[in-house]
């Protein structure tokens, strides 16, 4: 039997395992033409689902053939007079709150990532290079009460310069058996920006 000391371990921070094992996290491998795709799935399937387990209110956005944007009208986390705190990597990721780690671990394959959360009419917004900010938070007056929106721009060097996003998600995707605990509308629009098309998905 081998044996293994503490000399061969090593941490591997989150960025670096996620991009060394991405089917942890999105279920398909470096290489495969459906993780585009799967990060999307993945992120819309996170936003959709509030934290009590009812489904919010999302939309979803593709800019690009490796890019896209989520909006959800999920309430963020705040200290106890109401203000918004850093998250992970001092951001305004929010992966610790009931482990929501795909917002996360999608910003870890991107080569940017806009941040944008609004809470009580004000607004914040961040921009990531990985998951490193590049600055501080700037502040602006929110177009709403709540909610967060984050636009995604996957790395092309390691998707592969022929991948892209094929939207091509059903409905029953984006359930488990919770939600039948909590049956909701979930229709929600999804806009193609590159062929200017709009589908919606709904139970």
């Amino acid at each position: 039997m081998e044996r293994f000391t503490i000399e061969q371990l090593r941490v591997v921070d989150f960025v670096e395992h996620v991009r060394r094992r991405p089917e942890m996290y999105f279920l398909v491998e470096q290489g495969s033409p459906e993780l585009p795709t799967e990060v999307l799935r993945t992120v819309a399937w996170d936003s959709l689902h509030r934290r009590d387990g009812r489904h919010g209110q999302i939309s979803v956005e593709i800019g690009s053939d490796l890019s896209f944007t989520v909006e959800s009208d999920q309430r963020p986390s705040a200290d106890e007079r109401e203000r918004y705190l850093p998250r992970f990597f001092g951001s305004l990721l929010d992966m610790f709150d009931v482990q929501r780690w795909a917002p996360s671990a999608a910003a870890a394959l991107c080569v940017r990532t806009v941040i944008e959360v609004w809470l009580d009419g004000h607004g914040y917004r961040q921009e990531l290079v990985g998951m490193d900010p590049t600055g501080a938070w700037e502040k602006f007056s929110a177009p709403k009460p709540v909610g967060t929106r984050i636009t995604f721009h996957l790395d092309p060097s390691f998707c592969g310069p022929r991948e892209a996003i094929a939207w091509a998600l059903r409905p029953e995707e984006l359930h488990g058996e919770t939600c039948k605990e909590h049956p909701s509308p979930t229709t929600f629009p999804i806009s193609d920006l590159r062929s200017e098309t709009e589908k919606s998905v709904s139970e």
